[in-house]
């Protein structure tokens, strides 16, 4: 992972960060590394779970477990978590998929808990290739991206069990977080 990635998804992690609470357990879907429960020691989080098909070994950490496979598929049926996080996911999973990631994200939701997405600007595939191109990063699975629209979000998300609690636009308007909390 080059210096500019690295860059993007600390600032994307700082921004998460504020919306996991002391003691919560966490759901990192996508996690690629231990990055982000690396940067939550300081919390402290509960035991948690970091999932990425791309990982080529369980890793275990102090208080989380990485795995490769993919969510749900390789997940205990009976855990639940008090956040699920995705940083840079969801413009990855196909549209026809996102409603059931959802609902599949709401069986592993605490009540209460929270999903805390973010999501790139559409406008970000242009500089990503640029910076591809130029080599100034990885760009991990940038073929994935789906013509995703960020305007979709809160339209999957926004359901009987959930509500959106913050949306903001970061990184010059190219990056949202958005947050959304189970209600039942």
């Amino acid at each position: 992972m080059k210096f500019i990635d690295r860059f993007l998804r600390n600032w994307r992690i700082k921004m998460v960060k504020p919306y996991i609470r002391a003691n919560d357990s966490v759901l990192d879907i996508g996690c690629f590394d231990e990055t982000l429960f690396e940067k939550l020691k300081t919390k402290p989080i509960l035991s948690s779970i970091g999932i990425d098909p791309l990982l080529p070994q369980p890793i275990e950490g102090e208080n989380y477990t990485l795995l490769p496979g993919k969510f749900p598929d390789d997940l205990k049926k009976k855990q639940t978590f008090d956040s699920i996080t995705m940083l840079a996911v969801l413009e990855h999973i196909p549209t026809d998929e996102q409603v059931q990631l959802r609902d599949n994200c709401c069986q592993y939701l605490n009540t209460k808990g929270r999903i805390i997405i973010t999501v790139p600007s559409p406008f970000v595939d242009h500089i990503l290739w640029i910076l591809t191109k130029l080599k100034l990063i990885d760009g991990m699975s940038l073929e994935e991206h789906y013509g995703f629209k960020v305007k979709d979000v809160p339209v999957i998300f926004n359901s009987e069990q959930l509500r959106l609690i913050k949306h903001k636009r970061f990184q010059l308007g190219l990056n949202n977080l958005f947050v959304f909390e189970k209600i039942r």
